[in-house]
C-alpha cells in the first residue's frame, strides 16, 4: 500500500488552499476529489466577492479569518498577477429604520479590525452611484471581487509545484487507523488503498458523508446538516453601478444583492431558499421576488431584464429562524481521533478566508 504524508479530500478552494499549505511546508500531500476536475462544488458556485469582514460577530472564527484572509489573498493575487479589482461595496438603508443597523454593523466591522468602513448620507451615496436610492449607505472600499477558477488554478499550480498530486474522480469511501497511520479506501468501482499520517476533510457539501465514513467518528462530532440554495439571476443590459451594492443582511444571507463580474456585468443574488437535497435548479418565478428586492436601492431596474443563472447552496450548520453558525474547524481535542482535520460550514466567507483558513490546518496538523 502506497503512503503519503497529507491526504485533504476536496478540491474547492478550501481543499486547496489547505493542500498547497501542507505541500509548501514540506509535507507529501494527495488531494482526493470526487468529481472530474477541481472547483466544482461550492467554489464554482458563489459570487466570487472578496469580503471585507463586517458582519460576522467579534472573536468568531468567520470574522477573524475573513479580516486575515482578505489581507493574505489581496497579496497572493497581486504577487500572482491573478485577475481582481477591489472596487468597494455599498451597504444601503433604503428607509430610516434601517439607519441604526448600519451604526451597529460599522460597530461591528470596527471590533473585527475593519476601521476603513464610512457611513455616508443620500447625497454622497448619489454622487458615487446616481442610480442608487437610499437614505444612507457604507462605503465598504475593501470589499472586491474576484476569478474564482483562476485562483483555484493557481493554488493547483502551487500544490503540483511543490510535489502535491490532485486525484480526480476519487471519492473517499472509508477511512480507518491502522499501525498509528489513516489507510483510507478510495476510487469509484475497486477500493484503492491509501496510508497517511494526516487527514483533513475540506469536502464542503460532503464533508458529513466524509466523517461518516471515518471509522470510531463520533457522531456528537459531526453536527446536522442543513441546505439553502441561493438562486442568481443576470442583468441584460449594461449595468448602471461601478460597484456592489447590498441591502442590509436579511435572515440566513445578506439580501439580494448587486454583484459585477471582471467584464462589469451585474448579476443579483442570491435569495435564501431551503431544500432538503442537492438541487440546482433555478426557477424563473424566484425573478418576481428579485425585482421586488431590488427595486427598493434600484427603482430603475428594467421590467423583463432579469435571466435566470445559476444556484449555489450554502452547508448550514443552523435551520431556518436560528442565529447562524460559525465555521466548525476540528482538530483531535474535538472530535478524539489523532492527525485528522474537518471542516464543517465552510461557506461565505469561505473563499475570502482560505489562506487563513489553510493556515489554522496547518496549524492544527502540526499539533498546536
Amino acid at each position: 500500500m502506497e503512503h503519503v504524508d497529507c491526504i485533504v479530500v476536496g478540491a474547492g478552494v478550501i481543499g486547496l488552499a489547505c493542500a498547497r499549505a501542507l505541500a509548501l511546508s514540506g509535507l507529501q500531500t494527495v488531494v482526493l476529489e470526487e468529481q472530474a476536475g477541481i472547483g466544482r462544488g461550492i467554489s464554482s458556485r458563489n459570487s466570487e466577492v472578496i469580503h471585507a469582514g463586517i458582519y460576522y460577530p467579534a472573536g468568531s472564527l468567520k470574522a477573524r479569518l475573513c479580516v486575515e484572509g482578505r489581507a493574505l489573498l489581496y497579496r497572493y493575487l497581486e504577487q500572482r498577477g491573478l485577475a481582481h479589482r477591489r472596487l468597494g461595496k455599498l451597504l444601503v438603508a433604503t428607509d430610516a429604520s434601517e439607519i441604526e443597523t448600519l451604526s451597529r454593523i460599522q460597530d461591528r466591522a470596527r471590533a473585527n479590525g475593519v476601521d476603513s468602513l464610512r457611513l455616508l448620507d443620500d447625497t454622497a451615496a448619489h454622487a458615487l452611484e446616481p442610480e442608487l436610492h437610499c437614505v444612507a449607505a457604507l462605503h465598504s472600499p475593501e470589499t472586491g471581487i474576484v476569478d474564482s477558477h483562476a485562483l483555484m488554478l493557481s493554488f493547483q499550480a502551487d500544490l503540483e509545484a511543490a510535489g502535491g498530486v490532485v486525484a480526480g474522480l476519487t471519492p473517499m469511501t472509508r477511512a480507518r487507523r491502522s499501525n498509528g497511520r489513516w489507510e483510507v479506501s478510495c476510487g469509484t468501482r475497486a477500493d484503492y488503498r491509501i496510508g497517511c499520517g494526516l487527514l483533513v476533510n475540506a469536502a464542503g457539501l460532503s464533508a458529513h458523508g466524509v466523517a461518516g465514513a471515518i471509522d470510531e467518528m463520533p457522531r456528537s462530532a459531526v453536527p446536522s446538516l442543513k441546505l439553502a440554495r441561493g438562486c442568481y439571476f443576470s442583468y441584460s443590459g449594461r449595468s448602471p453601478f461601478k460597484r456592489l451594492i447590498y441591502p442590509v443582511p436579511a435572515q440566513a444571507g445578506l439580501g439580494i444583492h448587486l454583484t459585477l463580474d471582471l467584464a462589469g456585468q451585474a448579476r443579483f443574488g442570491p435569495d435564501v431558499e431551503w431544500i432538503s437535497s442537492l438541487d440546482y435548479a433555478v426557477d424563473p418565478e424566484r425573478a418576481q421576488q428579485f425585482y421586488a428586492g431590488i427595486r427598493r436601492y434600484w427603482p430603475g431596474l428594467p421590467d423583463d431584464s432579469l435571466r435566470p443563472d445559476y444556484a449555489g447552496i450554502r452547508p448550514k450548520l443552523r435551520g431556518p429562524g436560528e442565529p447562524d453558525a460559525d465555521f466548525l474547524i476540528q482538530g483531535p481535542a474535538q472530535h478524539g481521533l489523532p492527525a485528522l482535520v474537518q471542516l464543517f460550514g465552510i461557506e461565505s466567507p469561505g473563499l475570502t478566508s482560505s489562506l487563513a483558513i489553510a493556515g489554522m490546518v496547518l496549524q492544527l496538523a502540526a499539533g498546536g
